[in-house]
């Protein structure tokens, strides 16, 4: 059977990888620029390299517009609400997403109406799509949990290796992950970025994880950091999948300042502190007190009297909030116990018996 990823930004492509990594599949691109984008960032990543050929070695990837009818055959799994036109005699779709955040799907929610099947990451997921009016009957939801979690859970991840591709230098130092949205969602990076990096460097190491769409800022901070003068801070370009991944990002901190970002529920499988930077965006879901990031981590707020070293030194010293943040997280996301990508798998195969 064959297998297609599709998504409208590189770096959504993240959430389906730990099924390529598995299962193989082509990468879908709609335009020729995404194209030349992926063959950059994901240069090296295929994980066949002895089956498929292919130019700077990426994953297999080919270019279609899926405004018009596709010529597929077999399954689309897209990261992305838009419809996909396909013959649905000849190929199912499956809607996967890319993030379980409080922030609205964009666009029209219709297109989640147009998919043969849906991959359910956990209640939290249904709530968003309650909220909206979507209703996608019972039959149409397959219950996988969180595929990103797998290597995460399962100590997959080599923390030393990342902390040297980083650069990190002082290890005796706590590492802060700031990792804000952008513009959509009242990304803080511009407001807080300066503030944090004279204060928290004064204590800890800080990596600066900007939304995709804001890692064009990463060049003039660093050369803003070394005009100041200021050491221990460190940057993880998201459009690196292979190497910034925020599983890879999330394993080598221990702290987590973060926005509206999705990053703030992902986190949670870490059980570290997590720090909510308001940005005052409002258009959010409305999510059940047992789904609210809000209720569970700590709240920083600019003002004059604000200090977000002394915040983070007492969520690290603090009362352990473990426990609360474990709830949280399996009240949000099925499953958490490493074989959530096995799931998505089964259920894969299960199509190509039918």
């Amino acid at each position: 059977m064959n297998i297609y990823y599709y998504a409208n930004q590189v770096y959504e492509y993240s959430f389906s990888r730990p099924i390529y990594e598995h299962l193989g599949g082509t990468f879908l691109v709609n335009k020729y620029s995404r194209l030349i984008r992926f063959k950059k960032y994901l240069r090296n990543g295929n994980n066949f390299p002895h089956k498929d050929k292919i130019f700077l070695n990426t994953p297999p990837v080919i270019l279609r517009d899926i405004s018009k009818p596709t010529d597929l055959d077999g399954v689309i799994i897209s990261q992305s609400n838009t419809t996909i036109n396909r013959d649905s005699k000849r190929c199912v779709a499956i809607f996967m997403g890319h993030g379980a955040g409080d922030k609205k799907y964009g666009g029209t929610p219709a297109p989640l109406q147009t998919y043969d099947y849906h991959f359910i990451s956990g209640n939290k997921h249904l709530e968003k799509l309650m909220d909206l009016g979507v209703h996608i009957p019972e039959e149409k939801r397959v219950k996988i949990g969180y595929p990103k979690f797998d290597d995460y859970v399962n100590g997959r991840i080599n923390r030393e290796k990342h902390l040297n591709h980083l650069g990190i230098k002082d290890l005796q130092r706590k590492n802060i992950l700031y990792a804000p949205t952008w513009k959509w969602g009242n990304g803080t990076l511009h407001k807080y970025v300066y503030s944090f990096c004279r204060e928290l460097t004064r204590e800890f190491n800080l990596i600066i994880r900007p939304h995709f769409f804001e890692r064009k800022y990463i060049l003039s901070l660093k050369v803003w950091t070394k005009l100041n003068k200021i050491k221990h801070v460190y940057f993880s370009n998201p459009a690196n999948l292979l190497q910034n991944s925020t599983m890879n990002d999330f394993a080598v901190s221990d702290v987590l300042i973060s926005d509206t970002s999705s990053i703030l529920y992902e986190y949670l499988i870490t059980g570290n502190p997590i720090i909510i930077a308001e940005s005052g965006y409002l258009d959010v879901h409305n999510m059940p007190a047992t789904m609210d990031i809000h209720r569970v981590a700590e709240r920083y707020y600019e003002s004059s009297d604000s200090d977000i070293v002394a915040m983070v030194q007492e969520c690290l010293e603090g009362p352990d909030k473990r426990k609360d943040y474990e709830s949280l997280l399996n009240n949000c996301f099925y499953f958490n116990d490493g074989s959530c990508t096995e799931r998505a798998i089964d259920f894969l195969s299960s199509l190509e018996k039918h």
